[in-house]
């Protein structure tokens, strides 16, 4: 549904865990670092490949796990 939208031009702003959504951006805005009080600060802005790469962002380590895992499961 997603990708329809964007196929037809549209801006698709998503706030989501889900780390197939987050793989699939073509832009990640990172808040954090961790969650309420302890959140609300940019930790990250850029493409999912990019996130992979960024020491400092927790979504990052988690992708990286999710991407390593769902290679190795295949």
């Amino acid at each position: 549904m997603l990708d329809g939208l964007v196929e037809r031009g549209n801006t698709v702003v998503v706030i989501e865990h889900n780390l197939d959504v987050v793989a699939h951006a073509d832009w990640v805005i990172d808040l954090g670092p961790d969650g309420g009080k302890n959140g609300g600060e940019i930790v990250f802005t850029g493409t999912p490949a990019e996130l992979l790469r960024h020491p400092d962002s927790l979504t990052g380590e988690y992708l990286r796990r999710y991407r390593d895992g769902a290679a190795i499961r295949g």
